[in-house]
């Protein structure tokens, strides 16, 4: 083990692989502040530019921007209530008012200082703990999934803006349109109304660009920002951030542990580690009213959390072969490209290419502190601009974002369409995360009970008795319950 160790570690910091991380975060932090452009994407576009590599050195290329793009996303999601990714929604929900308050350099600090400290302890698990931790992912079935995005849904309720009714409105809206498509067993079409855009369902980027990038659009050319322009423009305090971000140790554990665990869940992705660990971090803390407010609590939680899925979603990809999320699925390419198997075997036969991977990922995530700093300083400055032409600039990449998910015109209708939605939610005071987090969920929930259903050949009474015999299904029923409990609870005591 300790050879190993001292192989990949001097495979890591030789000159070509240190060129290929520094790289890979550059190319990931501007892609992840794109809106449209995800950690997927990013990956997928440059795996041919790896072919000519060896191949430690082409996985550190890939690895730089998968870290970089997920962290980045949270720069657009501060400056501009934008965010550049889906795991960027929970960060929106702190990070945009800390920016209409004057704190936008604070704000990026935070978030540049959670990530690194979330991805360098996931990093950490995935070097010393895959082993056993992909055994613990193997024992999770359809019913822990279902349940687990039951547990989801339960901390809706949280994410309210001092109405619970209207979250709750746009948590059920959600869900109700994550059924639009296919059904996932049946293949029976459900709300399509006959377009063919609408066959696989409504895309999750796509959602989340016109729900969030249109509102903003119209607020800025109907003048609503003009006030908050010059009070959002400070770029000061993002050193002291470091120092003060350790004042939260509880919030950066507990997060990072969230997200490590739910990366290694193969398909629950960072959305849903974000909004947990928010989640947690809100019921936790002793200021919960500020959240939603511009609380460096929330901030914190949701970016360590996603920040932590990286690392835990690589622990099924290189120990087991089973990608944990769409971009490993898309690294697993990577590896059988570059002719790895991965597996166990991937440790015992090519340690300098396996740990020096893993080594390259504490740089990735060392190195972004820098670099995300550098550009976050230039970028805080588009808020300068004349409302006009940042309305016109962002109108301008949430098309382009739309169009290069599928490259079909609809999508761009359609993006403009859940626009439109996202304004009446704005005027109406209805919080988006709620509805996001329903679309998240609610594909996930459907196909795992239809599995979970399968299995037991439909008797309802056999798949509850599941849920109360399978030991991770009572620890995540207890969850639900808790969760629900806490949230009615804190529900009677705002009206006092």
């Amino acid at each position: 083990m300790l050879d190993s160790l001292y192989i990949g570690l001097s495979t890591a910091v030789q000159p070509a692989m240190l060129l290929a991380v520094f790289v890979g975060v550059v190319v990931g932090v501007f892609i992840g502040m794109l809106p449209g452009l995800t950690s997927t994407m990013g990956v997928a576009l440059l795996i041919p530019v790896t072919f000519s590599f060896p191949p430690a050195v082409g996985l550190s290329l890939l690895g730089g921007i998968y870290l970089a793009s997920t962290f980045s996303g949270s720069i657009s999601a501060i400056l501009l209530n934008i965010p550049g990714t889906p795991s960027a929604v929970a960060t929106c929900q702190d990070g945009y008012p800390m920016t209409q308050q004057g704190k936008a350099g604070r704000a990026i600090g935070l978030s540049v200082y959670a990530s690194c400290l979330g991805g360098l302890f996931s990093t950490v698990v995935l070097l010393f703990m895959a082993p056993a931790l992909s055994e613990f992912s193997l024992m999770l079935g359809a019913p822990e999934y279902f349940l687990l995005a039951l547990f989801g849904v339960t901390i809706i309720a949280s994410l309210s803006e001092g109405d619970m009714l209207k979250s709750m409105i746009g948590g059920v809206l959600g869900l109700i349109v994550s059924v639009v498509g296919m059904h996932p067993m049946t293949g029976e079409m459900r709300l399509t109304f006959g377009l063919p855009s609408l066959y696989d369902g409504l895309p999750l980027v796509i959602s989340l660009i016109g729900l969030y990038s249109i509102p903003e659009v119209i607020s800025l050319i109907s003048g609503k920002e003009k006030e908050k322009k010059e009070m959002s423009s400070s770029f000061a305090g993002v050193l002291t951030t470091l120092k003060d971000i350790f004042m939260q140790k509880m919030n950066l554990v507990r997060s990072s542990i969230v997200g490590t665990i739910i990366g290694i869940v193969p398909g629950a992705g960072s959305s849903i580690a974000s909004f947990i660990a928010y989640d947690f971090a809100k019921r936790s803390s002793k200021t919960p009213e500020q959240f939603g407010k511009g609380s460096e609590e929330g901030l914190v939680a949701a970016e360590t959390a996603n920040n932590a899925v990286t690392g835990g979603s690589l622990v099924p990809l290189l120990t087991l072969g089973v990608p944990g999320n769409s971009v490993t699925a898309v690294l697993m390419g990577g590896l059988i490209i570059h002719g790895l198997a991965p597996g166990p075997a991937l440790f015992q036969n090519t340690p300098d290419v396996a740990y020096g991977f893993i080594f390259s990922l504490f740089l990735s995530n060392l190195m972004f502190v820098p670099v995300g700093l550098f550009v976050a300083k230039y970028c805080v400055k588009v808020i300068l601009l004349p409302r006009e032409i940042l309305a016109a600039s962002i109108l301008a990449l949430a098309i382009i974002g739309s169009f290069a998910i599928r490259a079909q015109v609809q999508d761009i209708g359609l993006m403009l369409f859940i626009g439109v939605v996202g304004y009446f939610f704005t005027v109406f005071s209805v919080s988006r995360a709620p509805m996001v987090l329903g679309l998240v969920l609610g594909s996930m929930a459907e196909s795992n009970l239809s599995r979970s259903l399968m299995l037991v050949q439909g008797d309802i009474g056999a798949l509850l008795l599941q849920f109360v015999t399978r030991p991770f299904s009572i620890a995540l029923l207890l969850l639900c319950v808790l969760s629900i409990y806490f949230g009615i609870r804190s529900g009677k005591k705002k009206p006092a």
